[in-house]
C-alpha cells in the first residue's frame, strides 16, 4: 500500500478535521443493513448541530454516501488521521466530540477496526 500520509509541500489543510458519517440506504432487508436504517441521519444532524453549539469551527461534518461498513455501522471516518468509529447513541457523538475532535485523543471503545466483524460490533455495544 502506498504511502498517502500528509507531506510538507501539501497545502494547508482546509478543515482540521473533516467527519464523513455514513448515510447510506439500503432496500430493506438488505443482508449488510445500513447505516441509515440505524439512525445515522438523524445522529449525523446531532453531530452537526453539538460542533456548531461547541464552536467547532475548524470541523466540517459531512454525509457520505456508502462507506463500505454498514453492517458495523453507523460508521463515521475522520481525516486527517482516517480514523473510523461505529456509534449509535447521542453520548458516543458528544464523546468523540470531547475526545476526538477537542482533545486530539481517541475513544478507543467506539474504534472501528479493520477487521471488525458484526458480532463483536454488537457485543461490544450490548456491554457499553
Amino acid at each position: 500500500m502506498g504511502d498517502y500520509g500528509l507531506r510538507q509541500e501539501d497545502p494547508p489543510l482546509y478543515y482540521q478535521a473533516h467527519v464523513f458519517c455514513c448515510t447510506n440506504e439500503r432496500p430493506a432487508g438488505h443482508p449488510r443493513g445500513c447505516c441509515r436504517g440505524k439512525g445515522a441521519e438523524r445522529l449525523r444532524n446531532y453531530m452537526k448541530a453539538r460542533a456548531k453549539e461547541l464552536g467547532l469551527k475548524d470541523v466540517r461534518i459531512n454525509t457520505a454516501g456508502c462507506l463500505d461498513r454498514c453492517e458495523l455501522g453507523p460508521t463515521m471516518v475522520i481525516y486527517p488521521e482516517g480514523v473510523w468509529y461505529s456509534y449509535s447513541t447521542p453520548a458516543d457523538i458528544d464523546e468523540i466530540l470531547q475526545t476526538h475532535l477537542m482533545e486530539g485523543r481517541r475513544v478507543e471503545r467506539l474504534l472501528l477496526q479493520p477487521d471488525a466483524v458484526p458480532d463483536e460490533m454488537e457485543a461490544r455495544n450490548r456491554s457499553a
